[in-house]
């Protein structure tokens, strides 16, 4: 038999949890062939893993490159990770589907999240997908529909239940959706305009999706100062009362009065699936998040449109109100100044604040720090990415350790020569599934046997989002596949310099073409938008 590519002297994990073993893997025509001793048969190209773990692509269930892979098609900080599928749509933002409003006032609205210098000329996913093969990635897309997107065309951006007609029409778009193969509904409770939405309104709509084999809820949930549990429990009720698996986005402890009690929180999740509910968890592995300045203000203040969001902004009745309640903190605990640092500025004359924290900004402007956050808002029409070091690392590594957790980067597909490349993005963006490997693995103490780590980032990843065609290596199965050296594999991504990419990654094949070969990115584009129940 002949191969279009044989990966031979491998040790293959095969994204499942079963123990590693000793095999040659042959691929052609974008799938796994063979699995077994293939030493004596031919090959177009042949790679000697010697040494190398071959495995899964790894599954981004987390990422936020809706609209960056238009921008930077290569996703070269995700392919060089050994990421071959990114899920995307979370915490509420999706670019589609834009409803009566049209693409552009979507994009108005959204687009302060979802960054990108291209237009959207996009209704639906189909189009989206359309529009994002043609351009052409070299990963490949699973979206997910997002709830934000929803109440944007529909006009509920407003702070207060969706009315009957609004709910109306957004069931009927987000079945539009599952049925173009969305994979689920996200929402972002703690963000606006997300936030505003009742229970009872998630309930709703996740009765709309809930009959769509395999689809799911995910949730950035009403996380925040003093919700540590809270934003748990509403999430075990959505999915009890609309009968819906739940995937819980990033778990972690953002309120330091409550660093050490991950069990706690982990404990519902385990009471809720005795109870017969299928719920499960992403995180990363780092002790910063990435934010933006408007999750310093109360969600009242952004209500509707940037416009009404600027304008409050601007109105000297109502600017005192709000300086004293981003001073004060949401959920009464007062932010640390010092570990707030922008990461992108959209105006030339803010460049410079990237990479400084909120402290420093006020130091420089000669204002309160609360005052600093609303002034650069304003210039940067309410849109200020940043970074936030607000956890610990013995939360990491508990969260990273149970059995109920997969890997989610929550960054984005970007590469250092495109727009992000004047940024100091989120380390994440480059050094997610390296770390797990060379930091949670392979160092002392380890946390993940290199079996489990992969299962999180491939096996268990492609279970929620009802994959059967990818994320083992198994005879059949598309030639998503990674080859790593396990003794060197390494992120070196800082928050310094985070556009670096890791060791030890020498090959990653999607749908059966090198896209990085020999530590390089070839520009191969066979990346292509997955859909539920097609993948």
């Amino acid at each position: 038999m002949a191969f279009d590519t044989l990966i031979l002297n491998g040790t293959i994990v095969d994204g499942s949890g079963e123990p590693r073993y000793s095999g040659d893997v042959g691929v052609s025509d974008g799938r796994i062939e063979a699995v077994g001793s293939l030493g004596g048969a031919e090959a177009a190209r042949v790679i000697d893993a010697s040494g190398h773990v071959v495995c899964p692509g790894f599954i981004d269930m987390h990422s936020h490159s809706d609209v960056t892979l238009f921008d930077d098609p290569g996703g070269e900080s995700k392919a060089h990770q050994g990421v071959t599928t990114e899920v995307t749509g979370n915490c509420s933002y999706s670019p589609f589907p834009s409803g009566k409003g049209g693409p552009k006032a979507l994009q108005d609205n959204l687009g302060k999240t979802l960054i990108t210098q291209v237009d959207w000329e996009w209704g639906t996913l189909d189009d989206w997908a359309v529009a994002l093969e043609a351009n052409g990635i070299s990963i490949n897309a699973a979206p997910q529909l997002g709830q934000a997107a929803l109440q944007v065309a529909t006009g509920a951006i407003e702070d207060r239940p969706a009315t009957v007609d609004e709910m109306r029409e957004m069931r009927r778009l987000a079945a539009e959706a599952m049925e173009m193969g969305a994979f689920s509904l996200s929402t972002g409770l703690s963000v606006a305009p997300s936030g505003y939405a009742t229970t009872d309104d998630v309930v709703a709509l996740c009765e709309a999706v809930r009959g769509y084999d395999g689809a799911f809820y995910v949730t950035h949930a009403r996380v925040g100062n003093g919700k540590h549990l809270s934003s748990i429990e509403e999430a075990i009720e959505i999915g009890q009362r609309a009968d819906i698996p739940v995937q819980f986005s990033h778990m972690a402890i953002i309120d330091r009065r409550v660093f050490g009690e991950g069990p706690a929180m982990v404990d519902l999740l385990v009471k809720a699936r005795e109870g017969g509910l299928d719920i499960t968890y992403d995180m990363y592995p780092y002790t910063a998040a990435g934010a933006g300045f408007n999750q310093l203000v109360p969600l009242w203040v952004q209500e509707g449109t940037i416009a009404d969001f600027m304008a409050r902004l601007g109105d000297p009745t109502v600017r005192p109100r709000i300086r004293a309640e981003v001073a004060a903190g949401l959920g009464g605990l007062v932010p640390l100044w010092d570990a707030w640092y922008v990461a992108y500025a959209h105006t030339e004359g803010n460049r410079h604040l990237i990479g400084m924290n909120v402290e420093q900004i006020a130091a420089e402007r000669g204002v309160e720090p609360a005052e600093a956050v609303l002034q650069v808002l304003e210039e940067e029409s309410g849109s200020v990415p940043t970074r936030v070091h607000n956890r610990v690392e013995g939360d990491v590594r508990y969260f990273l350790g149970h059995e109920l957790a997969m890997i989610g980067s929550d960054g984005r597909a970007v590469s250092p020569n495109g727009p992000y490349s004047e940024a100091l993005p989120h380390p994440r963006f480059y050094g997610t599934y390296p770390r797990i490997l060379g930091r949670y693995v392979r160092e002392e103490p380890a946390v993940l046997t290199l079996e489990d780590a992969v299962y999180k980032m491939s096996g268990f990843p492609s279970e929620r989002m009802g994959m059967r065609d990818r994320g083992l290596v198994k005879e059949g199965l598309t030639a998503d596949l990674v080859v790593f050296d396990p003794d060197t594999v390494i992120d070196n991504s800082t928050w310094e310099d985070p556009h670096q990419y890791p060791d030890g990654i020498p090959y990653v094949l999607v749908n059966g073409v090198p896209v990085v070969d020999e530590g390089k990115h070839t520009s191969a584009r066979p990346g292509r938008v997955l859909r539920r129940g097609q993948c």
